[in-house]
């Protein structure tokens, strides 16, 4: 008996141990497999390149980093961004935007709402609070005050935008020398209201100022462009969507479907996102809304984000991105494309936020003018986050 107590002790530390080893090495190894970069030969960047780049103002729409096992004030060895990388980048404001659901099997053509959801597993495996494992509500305000936290420890690194003001003075900081980064928190779907409109409130006071309507699955609000048949917007969308409209909020279309990005575009006059997409006539896929919507999208004043990965460029290049920028422009006209990376994402890229001297080296080499990268790479950001943090 003795000797079977002494071999169940060694099986029950044996157990223990596998468990803290999983807790502890399977994040990084799945964020590390899920967040991948394609190897190039080394980007060749100009000199004329290096110059622009690093007097431009910097701006991307929508990078996923917080969803993550690791702190971005330290830089990583796996995904795409983190503080050191975005000042190596030069990146002057970032959008971090919380994933707080996301259906197993994901894809582009459709996904039920009632699949299993892989932010469950994630949020479990990462040891987040309790609160989050069952509340998409909590996952959005975790996220949040991951990011609060940051901004805590180092202020003189990070400052969460929630009005123009913050935005002016990151500004202003950057071109005294500072290196600090703006940050912008942002929802990828809006279903952490849980069907609440009062939810709206409290995820504006935890300093959400852009909201994607749907992410991979129909929700309260209406359809998705990956959910069952093209669904409008729900009552309760329309409501969300006036909310939105009538405060100092970003409406991101990202994933919507294209019969919602339709009704919104009727029922507002504020400047609509598209934060992270590619162009379909450049690459047809499903992800791509139509260039013809896309083309009543930013009629409202707004623009689209082109992303970095395969999926929306059909090349995830610096100069594969560079193509598509490029023919947006010439689509869409140049005061409406911006950069929309999807770091962090789940994607593979050709390059981290690092690296983005390369892709302005790639559109100078395309044909594109100084002017032309100016609005691309920060400019047309800035203009619709003035015109929609205090509306």
């Amino acid at each position: 008996m003795r000797t079977f107590g002494k071999w169940l002790g060694r099986l029950l530390m044996l157990i223990v141990i596998a468990i803290v080893a999983f807790l502890v090495f399977a994040p990084g190894l799945v964020e590390g497999d899920r967040n991948g970069i394609t190897e190039y030969p080394p980007f060749v960047v100009s000199d004329q390149a290096h110059a622009l780049h690093a007097n431009l103002i910097i701006g991307d729409w929508h990078a996923d980093s917080l969803l993550w096992k690791r702190s971005i004030l330290k830089r990583a060895d796996r995904g795409h961004v983190d503080l050191p990388r975005l000042r190596d980048g030069n990146v002057a404001i970032q959008v971090f935007t919380a994933v707080t659901k996301s259906p197993a099997g994901q894809n582009y053509d459709s996904n039920s709402a009632e699949a299993r959801d892989n932010i469950t597993l994630l949020a479990v495996g990462q040891m987040w609070p309790i609160r989050t494992w069952q509340s998409i509500y909590e996952r959005a305000a975790y996220q949040a005050q991951k990011l609060h936290a940051v901004e805590a420890k180092a202020p003189e690194q990070l400052k969460i935008i929630r009005t123009v003001r913050d935005l002016d003075a990151v500004l202003a900081a950057r071109a005294n020398g500072a290196q600090i980064i703006g940050g912008l928190l942002g929802m990828e779907g809006a279903h952490p209201l849980e069907g609440k409109i009062a939810n709206l409130d409290r995820l504006w006071d935890e300093g959400y100022r852009l909201v994607g309507l749907q992410h991979f699955f129909d929700n309260e609000l209406g359809g998705s462009l990956h959910g069952i048949g093209n669904h409008g917007l729900t009552d309760f969308g329309r409501e969300v969507v006036a909310q939105i409209a009538a405060r100092g909020m970003v409406l991101d279309l990202a994933h919507s479907s294209p019969r919602v990005a339709r009704e919104v575009v009727d029922m507002t006059d504020i400047p609509l996102v598209v934060s992270h997409t590619g162009l379909h006539s450049a690459c047809e896929t499903k992800r791509n809304l139509p260039d013809d919507l896309m083309r009543d999208i930013v009629a409202t004043g707004g623009v689209i984000g082109i992303g970095y990965w395969a999926d929306v460029t059909c090349d995830d290049s610096p100069a594969g991105v560079a193509a598509v920028i490029k023919a947006a422009i010439a689509a869409v006209g140049e005061d409406a494309v911006s950069l929309g990376s999807d770091y962090d994402g789940s994607v593979t890229t050709g390059f981290d936020t690092a690296q983005l001297a390369a892709l302005t080296h790639e559109l100078l080499a395309t044909g594109v003018s100084e002017g032309q990268i100016a609005k691309v790479m920060g400019g047309n950001m800035l203009r619709v986050l003035r015109a929609r943090l205090d509306p």
